[in-house]
């Protein structure tokens, strides 16, 4: 037991004494008194109350609750208690996030405190349990059955009596155990419970619930007489309100009053305009005749009203879609971005099928790709060139089903899901729908909305998508749905499955480059008030801007630091101190201040021990190193920088592997029995997990245990097994850009990946040579530096 407040007066005491069975746990609550057989919930919150009630838990003890005289006492002591309390058993202890623990309580005995004693972090007494001894008497007998019939009349009076009361009434004969259960049931004030309970006699403690029952049942009986009163007068305002209602339906009869009739024509001549299916229009004629026979005051009538707008606002057979033009598709397409050629293929073998088969259905494409390379301006370039209307839902931290489904009506303001409303906002039934960063969907306790997405993004199912809302099946067969996600492994499996996945990899510099000159110069020019002749930024200053400030996957970063670039033009001009500003490479540290990155290959891997990895993230690829160290110890291998499960298990296989072959590094086996290996991966604020880092492990082991160093133009990527075999990984296509981006100039590759080169674009594959090996001795080969300036030859893929 720790050091806690004892008897709630601030002094700590440490203790771990047993507690004896004639002292009490003694818990003080306010406004509250327990009856022996009552079960009832108690919450507590006060430190040593806490401490109580957990000793009770543990030592299986029962607890006595004890009522305070003066209630706002935060912490009492004995002598602010009363003398009389219950002695109650524990059922159950349930902690709340926010710290309350709750008990549910059942009354045993009535205890008599006789004195408080010290030494415990909760309040301890010394008691006696009061028993009862009951003689029946024909007069005890006469008062059992009065207090029963007062009970019987006072549950027919009071609200939510519960059932058990009721119960009880009947079943117990016992005079202090009927006293107990009404005093418990019926809402006496606490001073006279606290009175009840003091009552130690049977007899005189029946005699005094039936005087304040008496008093309380007065009480109620007059408040049912002013309730019956209250009730004559609603019924009074309810016949005026339907006299009104009358008055008002002989005046529409004798045409004085056509608002009404007005708006419900102006409906029926929408709902037979709208154009619905059958089972909509039926549905909606039905909620027009409930429209016309309800009173505009009625709670119902907006509802309805609300309800048809709905319906009848929806484009149900309103379609929007230019001609087929392959030729124009592919301009516009190219128009808006540069590169995406695998992206834009699948657009125009989409609309070539929609040319010969313009009733076919519309496919689900998933776009998944790191930040800033165009996901969500692809989407408005998708319907400019197909001439349909775009619409947009963004999902990210999205947690309530009902977002996708729609509220039922009979909720306060209900509304329909994002799916209807976006169909109503673009006024067409086949716009395309982006929906916006579908991989980061939440669970919530209002269902999850990725479910709620499987029928919409079902080519089977989503021509009858009932929206809760609505009621009705509406067809979105015809809708182009475009996802966008940065990665695909938190998209549940099922909803993936409905997806045709297509991946954007990040940009190459030539890529970036084309991109600032055609699209990013121009809107920041524009952004910021600048004329194309007032500002410009040559070739050099963005390549500088590319490698030296955004190290990026896509080119948003790029953009902002061309904006503030232009920025300053726009200071300078509106200074009046230029009239054009043409900025180049040496001007950028003045505007930006000095490079954000810097290639540090070389640096790094200037010592035995050190090898460059590949690594992919949801961003893209990254160049990760991994440092190897060998100090004096007992053999332990060492392992920080924030790694996962698996990568950790990939360090264990290394340095295995690197044990078994130590006759070819140079090393007898008794020379590392007496040190520890130290591997660490830099950046260890960043969690690193994967098996692809298990081939530089092993070459980083290597180069410290031989003494040479690993080629600082080397990284490398793959997962190696105990028989030395190095195993295909995947995101080669990420891994590859990356390496470009740091200027690597060699990347060593598992064999078995040499296929995936395919998907690496041509401008990277011609700046990286690609090494392939099939075990860890070509790797070695490959890697480490024979001696100072002699490297073993490698065969380009």
């Amino acid at each position: 037991m720790t050091t806690e407040t004892n008897r709630g007066n601030g002094d700590a005491v440490e203790t771990n004494r047993a507690i004896p069975s004639d002292i009490a746990i003694i818990i003080p609550v306010r406004n509250m008194a327990m009856f022996p057989g009552a079960i009832a919930p108690l919450g507590i919150g006060r430190p040593a109350s806490i401490e109580a009630a957990k000793e009770a838990v543990r030592l299986g003890r029962p607890v006595g609750l004890v009522q305070q005289r003066d209630p706002s006492v935060e912490r009492p002591t004995g002598n602010e208690l009363y003398e009389v309390g219950t002695e109650a058993k524990v059922l159950r202890h349930v902690k709340t996030p926010d710290g309350t623990h709750h008990l549910i309580c059942q009354g045993q005995h009535r205890i008599k405190v006789l004195e408080f004693v010290d030494g415990y972090p909760f309040l301890a007494a010394r008691f006696v349990r009061i028993g009862q001894r009951e003689v029946m008497t024909p007069e005890l007998e006469a008062r059992i059955e009065h207090l029963r019939r007062e009970a019987n009349e006072a549950a027919e009076l009071l609200p939510g009596v519960p059932d058990e009361f009721v119960g009880g009434i009947r079943g117990i004969t016992s005079a202090g155990a009927l006293a107990d259960l009404v005093a418990q049931y019926v809402d006496f004030k606490t001073e006279e419970k606290q009175e009840i309970l003091e009552i130690f006699d049977p007899e005189e403690r029946v005699e005094r619930v039936s005087e304040l029952l008496a008093h309380r049942l007065a009480v109620l009986r007059l408040t049912q007489e002013m309730q019956e009163q209250t009730k004559e007068e609603v019924d009074r305002k309810q016949r005026e309100y339907l006299l009104r209602e009358q008055l008002k339906a002989i005046q529409r009869e004798l045409g004085e009053d056509d608002a009404n009739k007005s708006d419900i024509e102006d409906l029926r001549k929408a709902i037979d305009e709208a154009d619905m299916p059958e089972e909509a229009a039926r549905q909606a004629r039905k909620e027009r005749g409930r429209l016309e026979r309800m009173p505009e005051a009625a709670a119902e009538h907006a509802m309805v009203r609300t309800y048809l707008e709905w319906l009848t606002e929806l484009p149900w057979n309103k379609f929007e879609e230019k001609p087929v033009d392959i030729g124009e598709a592919r301009a516009t397409l190219d128009e808006d971005h540069y590169g995406l050629k695998k992206v834009k293929r699948r657009i125009l073998e989409y609309l070539a099928v929609r040319k010969l088969n313009p009733t076919g259905r519309s496919p689900i494409l998933c776009l998944v790709g790191p930040p800033g390379v165009g996901k969500t301006s692809l989407g408005r370039s998708i319907a400019r060139a197909t001439g349909r209307r775009f619409v947009r839902a963004a999902l990210g931290g999205l947690h309530d089903e009902s977002e996708i489904r729609g509220h039922r009506r009979t909720y306060i303001g209900a509304m329909p899901g994002k799916i209807i409303q976006s169909i109503r906002k673009a006024e067409a039934a086949n716009p395309v729908f982006m929906l916006d960063e579908v991989d980061k969907i939440g669970v919530g306790f209002h269902g999850d909305p990725s479910a709620a997405l499987l029928e919409v993004l079902d080519p089977e199912q989503n021509a009858t998508f009932q929206d809760n809302y609505l009621g009705v099946p509406f067809d979105l067969s015809r809708v182009m749905f475009i996802s966008t996600a940065n990665r695909t492994d938190t998209i549940p499996p099922a909803l993936l499955d409905r997806m045709e996945v297509i991946e954007l990899p990040g940009y190459t510099q030539e890529e970036k480059l084309q991109i600032a000159t055609r699209y990013l110069i121009a809107r920041q020019l524009k952004a910021n008030g600048l004329k194309p002749e007032q500002a410009a930024i040559d070739d050099g200053a963005i390549v500088s801007l590319i490698e030296g400030y955004t190290r990026e996957s896509g080119v948003r970063n790029l953009e902002r630091e061309i904006g503030s670039v232009l920025r300053h033009a726009a200071m300078k001009i509106s200074e009046g101190t230029a009239e054009s500003v043409l900025f180049r490479t040496e001007d950028l540290q003045e505007i930006l201040g000095p490079p954000k990155f810097e290639s540090e290959v070389k640096l790094r891997t200037s010592v035995p021990g050190v090898a460059t990895g590949l690594a992919w993230t949801p961003v893209g690829g990254d160049i990760l190193f991994v440092e190897a160290s060998r100090i004096p110890g007992k053999g332990t291998l060492i392992l920080t920088g924030h790694l996962g499960d698996v990568m950790k298990e990939s360090a264990q296989a290394a340095l295995t592997l690197a044990k078994s072959r130590l006759e070819g590094l140079g090393l007898a086996r008794s020379d590392l029995k007496d040190s520890d290996i130290h591997i660490h991966v830099p950046a260890g604020a960043i969690p690193k997990d994967g098996p692809s880092a298990g081939i530089t492990m092993f070459v980083a082991l290597a180069s410290l245990l031989s003494g040479r160093t690993v080629r600082n133009d080397l990284a490398m990527t793959g997962e190696i097994s105990l028989r030395g075999l190095v195993l295909p990984i995947g995101g080669i296509k990420e891994k590859v850009l990356a390496a470009v981006r740091a200027g690597i100039g060699t990347v060593m590759l598992p064999e078995r990946n040499r296929k995936d080169l395919h998907d690496v674009p041509e401008s990277a594959r011609k700046k990286v040579e690609f090494v392939f090996v099939q075990d860890v001795d070509q790797a070695l080969t490959v890697a480490l530096d024979r001696e100072k300036g002699d490297r073993p030859e490698t065969a380009a893929a």
